[in-house]
């Protein structure tokens, strides 16, 4: 069963999706397997300093449009010209205006690990995120059971992904951290009402034990939210909007990393 709100509505949307566009998925998985492996992640999101995963993406539910049309090439070549750990990129393409080709584009043009930042349910978005060049991948622990859960969890390490687990609640870090999780996301939005709380992240940091990597995910605008949030025990942080929202995305980009 979905959960409710927006959230259920876009996982509803995405396995439509996934049905009405069948692949053979082990031509895919063959693809997969021999697929070369992305830069790694791990040690990218464990540099000196804040770690910014900086992302790509056109627009969002609760902010709409962000920026139409961007050119994700374009703007993940300023993110790693700024010193971004990381890129995350949007494949949804109802709500966030994202695609694959964006996430191919992305890793064909960049050195740096890429996130396919989606709504992921089933093995064959990851077999798709492994041939595209990802290195990461998000998990939604909201949006799975606790055998998928552990089940994607698995497929993507098997493949030689880094799994980013998303949680918004004490009872979600739990589960992230029973999935073998060794990179966890505390997201302050709700992504049911939309609605952000950065007390969230803050709350729940002590929830993740020392061995896993802890990241902050959205309502970053500022120095001092990333302040805020690494007195709270945080040092990656995955920000969007507070970038694709900026005149120049590789200054505000620098403006948060150097006066943090």
């Amino acid at each position: 069963m979905n959960p409710p709100g927006v959230l259920g509505q876009i996982l509803e949307e995405t396995r439509a999706r996934l049905r009405a566009q069948p692949v053979d998925e082990a031509a895919l998985e063959e693809r997969a397997l021999t697929a070369p492996a992305g830069p790694d992640a791990m040690t990218a999101l464990h540099r000196p300093g804040v770690r910014i995963i900086a992302e790509v993406k056109r627009r969002s539910p609760s902010a709409g449009q962000i920026r139409e049309g961007a050119d994700p090439v374009q703007i993940a070549e300023l993110y790693e010209s700024a010193g971004a750990a990381a890129i995350s990129v949007l494949t949804e393409p109802k709500h966030f205006g994202g695609s694959l080709d964006d996430l191919r584009a992305v890793t064909s043009a960049c050195s740096l690990p890429a996130l396919r930042k989606d709504f992921i349910v089933s093995k064959r978005q990851i077999l798709e995120a492994k041939v595209a060049g990802a290195s990461l991948i998000l998990l939604i622990a909201a949006g799975l059971t606790d055998h998928e859960l552990e089940a994607r969890h698995e497929e993507a390490v098997q493949l030689g992904l880094q799994p980013l687990v998303e949680a918004h609640t004490a009872e979600e870090v739990r589960r992230a951290l029973g999935s073998g999780a060794n990179l966890v996301g505390i997201n302050s939005r709700d992504l049911v009402s939309l609605r952000v709380d950065l007390g969230v992240a803050e709350s729940l940091r002590a929830q993740i034990p020392s061995g896993v990597t802890a990241v902050a995910e959205s309502g970053i605008k500022g120095p001092p939210d990333i302040a805020r949030l690494r007195k709270a025990g945080f040092d990656v942080f995955l920000i969007g909007s507070a970038l694709m929202e900026a005149e120049h995305p590789a200054v505000e980009l620098r403006r948060l990393m150097e006066q943090a």
